[in-house]
C-alpha cells in the first residue's frame, strides 16, 4: 500500500528556488529531528517517513543523503551542535571561577539529557549503531561525534586543576570518568524517576570524579 492509499500522502510543499538545495537539506534534517523527538525511536526514521514529514517525495532525499544512516548522522551531528551550544552558554553564565564553570557545564549536560531524551538516547544510549560496512557512514564520522563537548569538559576540568581547585593528576582520564559518571546519572534518572535521588547527587558525582577540593 502506498502513501496515497493509506492516507499519508506527503503534504504539499513549495518547490525551492534554484540554488536553495541546502535549504531542502536542512528541512530534511529538521523533519527527522521532529520525528525523533515525537517517537523517541531511531527506527521510526525511515526515508519514507522523513520524506513524508518534510513534504517531499522519498527519492528527493537521495539528492542530499545517500542512505538512511546518512540522515541519522546529520541528526546526531545536529544534536551534538545543540549540546555544545547549551554547554558553552551554561559555562559563560556561571560565576567566574573554574569550579563554578565546571559545575555549570556538568549541569548543562544533565539538563540536555533531561529535556531532549530522544536525542540523548540516540547520541549516547546505543540506539543508533550504523553498520559501517553497509552504509555511507564511516568510522571517522562516528569517532568524532561529541569531540568538542568532551574537549570543553576537559578544558573546564583542566582550569580547575590549574587554579588549585582540583587535584586530578590525569585530566584526560578523569574527563572520561567524569563523563561516564554524568552519563550514568542521566540514564538512571531517566529509567528510575521514582527513585529518591539526593538533591545534591550531581554535585557529589562531579566533586568525586573531578577530584575537586572541598568548597
Amino acid at each position: 500500500m502506498d502513501d496515497a492509499e493509506n492516507g499519508t500522502r506527503p503534504r504539499a510543499r513549495a518547490r525551492n528556488r534554484r540554488g536553495e538545495g541546502g535549504l531542502l537539506r536542512d528541512e530534511i534534517v529538521a523533519a527527522a529531528v521532529a520525528l525523533l523527538d515525537e517517537t523517541g525511536d531511531e527506527s521510526a526514521l525511515t526515508l519514507r517517513s522523513v520524506a513524508r514529514r518534510a513534504g517531499i517525495a522519498a527519492p528527493s532525499i537521495y539528492r542530499h543523503f545517500p542512505d538512511q544512516p546518512a540522515v541519522m548522522l546529520a541528526v546526531v551531528r545536529n544534536a551534538f551542535a545543540e549540546l555544545d551550544t547549551l554547554l558553552h552558554t551554561a559555562r559563560d553564565a556561571a560565576e567566574d571561577t573554574p569550579r563554578a564553570r565546571l559545575l555549570a557545564v556538568c549541569d548543562g549536560y544533565l539538563e540536555f539529557a533531561r529535556t531532549r531524551p530522544g536525542r540523548y538516547r540516540t547520541m549516547f544510549g546505543g540506539l543508533w549503531t550504523p553498520d559501517l560496512n553497509e552504509s555511507s557512514v564511516t568510522a571517522e564520522d562516528v569517532s568524532t561525534l561529541g569531540s568538542t563537548s568532551m574537549e570543553l569538559l576537559a578544558r573546564s576540568l583542566g582550569d580547575c586543576v590549574a587554579a588549585g581547585e582540583a587535584v586530578s593528576t590525569d585530566v584526560a582520564a578523569d574527563t572520561v570518568a567524569l563523563w561516564l559518571g554524568l552519563h550514568g546519572l542521566a540514564h538512571q534518572r531517566a529509567v528510575s524517576p521514582a527513585f529518591p535521588w539526593p538533591s545534591d547527587i550531581a554535585d557529589r558525582v562531579v566533586t568525586t570524579l573531578a577530584h575537586l577540593k572541598d568548597a
